[in-house]
């Protein structure tokens, strides 16, 4: 098997794995926001506020894997 071979079959298992992970931490976060805001309604400003920018960190690492991807393409076209 060679460099090309193996970074094409290795590539999309990648990228899924960074979604799949992405996409359980932001259930956690939204989920405990939720949990949260339920029993503290007057802190619902200040959790709202830390959720969200807790989401775009975690968006931010999954589209840093989907730019990896596309530049690791690039090597296979060889």
């Amino acid at each position: 098997m060679d460099f090309q071979t193996a970074l094409g079959l290795t590539l999309p298992v990648a990228f899924a794995a960074a979604a799949i992970g992405s996409a359980i931490a932001l259930g956690k976060a939204v989920s405990t926001a939720m949990e949260s805001i339920a029993r503290q309604p007057e802190a619902a400003g200040k959790i709202q506020t830390s959720m969200i920018i807790g989401a775009a960190f975690i968006e931010a690492l999954t589209i840093y894997a989907l730019l990896t991807v596309l530049i690791l393409q690039g090597k296979l076209g060889g």
